[in-house]
């Protein structure tokens, strides 16, 4: 699992900071989560293959979240893109994006389906085989959606050595990563153990951003691989969560350790502040696995 950060900044873009974007690369899928201004240009810089990208999810209709949306829509049929896009996000979003095209005569020479979302409780949104994704409803100033993406269970793996000695055909091979027990060539029942490992752990992510400290996404997130959590502020600037609806560094950590996730990611930074030293500190006296997003940085898990 990978996670790149376009943009991870509050409010106005700015020549050294981007808006809220991320890509998440999870089994082999590629997630586009927001797409503030500039997202197409940070794709480029940070050499993401447009044609890879199937699913991009809107978390709220706040312009750092989706205003380079129509941007890179556009982009796609200049590119001359045929592969469906689905795009998942609030209702509203559908008829911003269909106006914009309607107005410029822009309309897409690809399919172009909208998912929007109207539900205040948690739904599953997408699945297949590898992934499923559910929204995570968030308190915000508008309709928010954060979004948990989920791994499927991984197949064992064969301990091909154990597998040849028990003389077992290769054609029951995938029965076996599955958890299944196989008779051998000679008749014997095989148990999957002995010629298996452990799969991987399944792993998990989970996007939060942006909302006030909100206890009620715990049992959602609980025990998730990563979480990105919204700190806007620091905490001599608390005052303004409550007109504003955003987070404290601070409020990210206690949100992260009473949900006993792995990994914090701290980001949507307010530009007010020189320098993100201050978020990591005041969230590490809460929680010890801390990271900082940055725009262009890539973390794996």
């Amino acid at each position: 699992m990978k996670l790149n950060i376009l943009g991870c900044h509050s409010a106005t873009p700015r020549t050294n900071t981007n808006p809220t974007s991320q890509v998440l690369e999870i089994k082999n899928h590629m997630f586009l989560i927001d797409c503030g201004e500039g997202t197409q240009v940070q794709l480029r810089r940070n050499k993401i293959k447009f044609s890879r990208i199937k699913h991009i999810f809107i978390s709220h209709l706040h312009g750092d979240h989706y205003f380079g949306l129509i941007g890179l829509v556009n982009t796609f049929s200049l590119l001359s893109r045929e592969t469906e896009l689905h795009i998942y996000g609030p209702k509203g979003l559908k008829e911003v994006i269909m106006l914009q095209m309607k107005l410029s005569k822009g309309w897409t020479k690809y399919p172009l389906i909208f998912h929007e979302l109207t539900s205040k409780h948690s739904e599953l949104i997408f699945e297949d085989d590898k992934v499923e994704v559910h929204t995570i409803p968030l308190n915000h100033r508008i309709y928010t959606n954060g979004f948990l993406f989920i791994e499927k269970p991984n197949d064992r793996k064969l301990d091909i050595n154990a597998v040849v000695e028990a003389n077992i055909d290769k054609a029951y091979y995938n029965k076996l990563k599955q958890g299944f027990d196989v008779k051998n060539e000679d008749g014997i029942l095989i148990d999957h153990k002995k010629v298996t490992w452990e799969a991987n752990p399944v792993k998990s992510y989970a996007f939060c951003s942006d909302t006030v400290y909100d206890e009620s996404i715990i049992p959602l997130i609980k025990n998730v691989t990563v979480l990105y959590h919204e700190s806007t502020f620091l905490e001599k600037n608390e005052a303004l969560c409550k007109e504003t609806k955003h987070s404290t560094a601070k409020h990210a950590a206690t949100i992260a350790k009473k949900a006993e996730v792995d990994t914090l990611i701290l980001g949507h930074f307010s530009t007010r502040y020189n320098g993100y030293k201050g978020f990591k500190t005041e969230a590490k006296a809460v929680f010890n696995n801390v990271l900082l997003a940055k725009d262009g940085i890539s973390f794996e898990f």
